[in-house]
C-alpha cells in the first residue's frame, strides 16, 4: 500500500486567452476584492470548494487552496461564470497547470535530524531557526520538510504520483542512514 499522503494545498495558473481590464470588471460583478494599491490583482474567493483566485489583467489567474484536479476543475467553471457575468469574453479554453503541490505525510516513527543533517546530502538544518529538516529531492525535483515526530511536508511536486514518490524516497533515505529513533 506505501506511505500515506494527504494533499493540503494545489497551487495552479490558469491562462485565458484574454486581457482583462479589471476596473470595468469589478464594478459589473460581487464578490470580488480589487484595491490596486496593495496588490495588481483582483481576489475572487470561492466558498466551496474552498479556495482563492487572483486574476490579473494580463489574463493570468493562479488558483490556490484546492486540494484536487477536480476542485480546480470547480474553480475554473465558478471563473468562467464570473467572467462572463463580468462583461470578460473568453476566447478558447483555459489553459490550466499545477505549479506547487503542497502535501503531508509521516513515517510512522521518530527521526534523527541531527544524524541526517551530518550525513546525508542536500539537507539543510538550523534547529535553532526551524525545526525541521530540508531535505531536496532531485527526482521527483521536491523539497522535504522532516520532523523529528515523522511527520512530513511535500513541497515541489507537480502531480500526485510524484508526491507519493518523493515520501517513500525520503522513507527509505531515513531508513538507510538509520537515523531512526526507537
Amino acid at each position: 500500500m506505501g506511505i500515506q499522503v494527504k494533499i493540503e494545498n494545489m497551487v495552479s495558473a490558469i491562462t485565458l486567452d484574454t486581457k482583462i481590464d479589471l476596473k470595468k470588471f469589478v464594478k459589473k460583478v460581487s464578490g470580488i476584492e480589487y484595491n490596486p494599491e496593495n496588490f495588481p490583482g483582483a481576489v475572487f474567493r470561492i466558498k466551496e470548494p474552498k479556495l482563492a483566485m487572483l486574476i490579473f489583467s494580463s489574463g493570468k489567474v493562479i488558483c490556490t487552496g484546492a486540494r484536487s484536479n477536480k476542485d480546480i476543475e470547480i474553480a475554473v467553471e465558478h471563473l468562467k461564470k464570473k467572467l462572463k457575468e463580468g462583461g470578460v469574453t473568453i476566447r478558447g479554453k483555459p489553459l490550466v497547470e499545477v505549479q506547487n503541490i503542497v502535501s503531508s505525510s509521516s513515517v510512522d516513527f521518530k527521526v534523527n535530524l541531527d544524524k541526517l543533517a551530518v550525513e546525508c546530502f542536500n539537507t539543510e538544518y538550523e534547529p535553532e531557526q526551524f525545526p525541521g529538516l530540508v531535505y531536496r529531492l532531485e527526482e521527483p525535483k521536491t523539497v522535504m520538510l522532516i520532523f523529528r515526530s515523522g511527520k512530513m511536508i511535500i513541497t515541489g511536486a507537480k502531480n500526485t504520483k510524484d508526491i507519493r514518490v518523493a515520501a517513500e524516497k525520503t522513507k527509505e533515505m531515513i531508513q538507510s542512514y538509520n537515523a531512526i529513533i526507537p
